[in-house]
């Protein structure tokens, strides 16, 4: 089991001003604007990682750029990517990192195993299912106590940097969506769009 130290201690750390916590991953994104500058970069960071540090790493390679995330919160891996990145004159662009999930509300987790089969995700507890080749969303399930047939059963959660959230919101406000909740912020607010479809911006704060 990946042993995690606090989002608030990995954000404290000098040398990480690129990276943003979301959830359990830490991500960063380099635009390196062609894939060859993007390849350099990727090798870079293949050659940085050692050991157990391999495990951890995720590269999603573009021709526009390159989002690193790490499952566990590295602060020496990821200080090391940032100065690799630097050397190579990319610069970050933490506004764009976000990690998202799909959630269904349930009335029991027995229902889990059909959604584990239609997608051919791999099962992280008893409510929560991820994809083994880390390129679609996460999939979980929110208990509820009893059957809501006027409300959507099934939305998006979206983590984002926890300074980029009050900017996402009110981008969705100013596009006609509502807040329908800030009970539990800043961990997460839940919003509406003009047809009461909910979905969730979250961030890692007051999480731990």
């Amino acid at each position: 089991m990946t042993v995690q130290i606090p989002a608030e201690r990995f954000h404290a750390a000098d040398g990480v001003e690129d990276w943003r916590c979301l959830y359990h991953l830490v991500s960063a994104y380099f635009p390196t604007g062609s894939l060859s500058v993007g390849i350099a970069l990727v090798d870079e960071m293949g050659r940085l990682a050692v050991g157990d540090e391999r495990e951890h790493l995720n590269v999603d390679l573009r021709h526009a750029g390159v989002t690193v995330s790490l499952s566990r919160r590295d602060i020496s891996l990821a200080r090391r990517i940032s100065a690799a990145a630097r050397a190579l004159g990319i610069p970050a662009d933490p506004t764009a990192v976000q990690l998202i999930n799909i959630t269904l509300d349930a009335l029991s987790t027995d229902v889990l195993p059909f959604w584990q089969a239609l997608l051919g995700y791999r099962p992280i507890g008893d409510d929560y299912l991820a994809d083994p080749a880390r390129r679609g969303p996460g999939f979980g399930l929110q208990p509820m106590e009893a059957v809501r047939p006027h409300r959507n059963r099934m939305h998006l959660d979206i983590a984002v940097a926890h300074d980029q959230a009050e900017g996402r919101i009110a981008a969705a406000l100013a596009a006609g969506g509502r807040v329908v909740s800030d009970a539990h912020a800043p961990m997460w607010w839940v919003l509406a769009d003009p047809e009461g479809n909910e979905a969730c911006i979250a961030t890692w704060l007051g999480r731990e």
